[in-house]
């Protein structure tokens, strides 16, 4: 006796093509199709960072001043121009931007709708048809994605979606279910919305690994990670890289605050003090703060086994906090932490000391 859903199946098989037929010839890639190019939307120089159809995010420690840089993507894409190193052109019937802000006040809010509209050229006071901006921090997780799914439906002119804190779409940013769900939306409106969605994400204190399951999730599947870090020597200056990117990587660049309350570029001040940082000695000058930092990225919470392996890490792990030295400095300095206690070798193996 066969059972009850296969009965189901093959009543659906002779009435036609069931549900996950039609999904799977929707689905079908055909050799002989012609598709077309994903819009590309925002550049930073000649790299695209956004296109039609994907999302990316930007990601950085507490005050690092993600949300500024997000405003001035935002306002490049308002305006159809440029502004700091971004330069966009959305498509005539995707010309409006939606920005969801989970966490500010409607005071906060405001405040970086503003600065967007100054940075775009526009007055502060009046609204924008082409930008519409939610602050949706009183209601709960599910509630957001069903109010931003719902903004969606509702208007098919949107060709960027801002999301100032995915970490609040769920309830447990480490539960991989919750994690896959999230990503999985944000895949499906950008689809079938055709939109480009930006995301914003909190580093980790202890290390520059971006928060959580979501965090890893999003790096893996996202077009482009943005990752904004104050600058080691002024902590006034903010620098912005590539952590994963599909084009050609950017040149990284840097801005700060103008005394107007909007950031501006500063590559003067980054050129003199990429001259100091080159010159400085690891011995003499990184300070207790520097090499935890770079150690904690370096060995992860694990032990190394082998020389070779202890210096390719000391090398990422120092390289991200703006200190790239070749394998000579990298083996003096590896000498240098063994003596000040900061490194423990026994035989072949290396751990980072408590």
């Amino acid at each position: 006796m066969e059972p009850a859903n296969l009965k189901m199946g093959n009543k659906n098989i002779k009435n036609g093509m069931t549900e996950l037929d039609k999904m799977l010839q929707a689905a079908l890639i055909k050799a002989n199709d012609k598709y077309s190019v994903p819009p590309q939307i925002i550049w930073i120089e000649n790299s695209t960072i956004a296109t039609l159809g994907n999302f990316s995010a930007s990601t950085g420690k507490a005050k690092s001043k993600k949300t500024f840089n997000v405003s001035a993507l935002v306002a490049a894409s308002l305006s159809n121009g440029n502004v700091l190193h971004y330069r966009a052109e959305l498509p005539g019937n995707k010309r409006k931007i939606l920005y969801v802000d989970t966490e500010q006040s409607r005071f906060h809010c405001q405040r970086v709708m503003q600065r967007i509209l100054r940075l775009a050229g526009l007055p502060e006071d009046s609204d924008c048809d082409n930008l519409v901006f939610f602050g949706l921090r009183e209601f709960d997780p599910a509630t957001r994605l069903k109010l931003i799914e719902h903004a969606l439906h509702k208007d098919e002119g949107y060709g960027l979606v801002i999301i100032d804190g995915i970490r609040d779409l769920l309830l447990d940013i480490n539960n991989p279910g919750e994690s896959v769900m999230v990503i999985n939306k944000l895949m499906q409106w950008s689809s079938q919305f055709n939109l480009h969605i930006h995301c914003v994400l909190h580093l980790n204190k202890g290390d520059d690994n971006i928060r959580g399951h979501i965090g890893t999730e999003l790096a893996n599947k996202a077009e482009t990670v943005l990752v904004i870090k104050k600058n080691l020597i002024d902590a006034n200056i903010s620098e912005v890289k590539a952590l994963t990117i599909r084009d050609r990587e950017f040149e990284p660049f840097a801005f700060k605050i103008n005394n107007n309350g909007l950031p501006e570029n500063t590559e003067a001040i980054i050129e003199e003090m990429e001259m100091v940082r080159s010159k400085r000695s690891p011995i003499s000058d990184l300070t207790e703060e520097e090499h935890s930092q770079a150690l904690k990225v370096a060995f992860n919470n694990n032990e190394i086994s082998g020389y070779g392996k202890m210096i390719k890490a000391l090398t990422d792990g120092y390289s991200s906090i703006g200190f790239s030295r070749g394998r000579t400095v990298m083996s003096k300095l590896l000498s240098f932490l063994i003596e000040k206690g900061y490194v423990e070798r026994e035989k072949n193996i290396f751990r980072r000391s408590n």
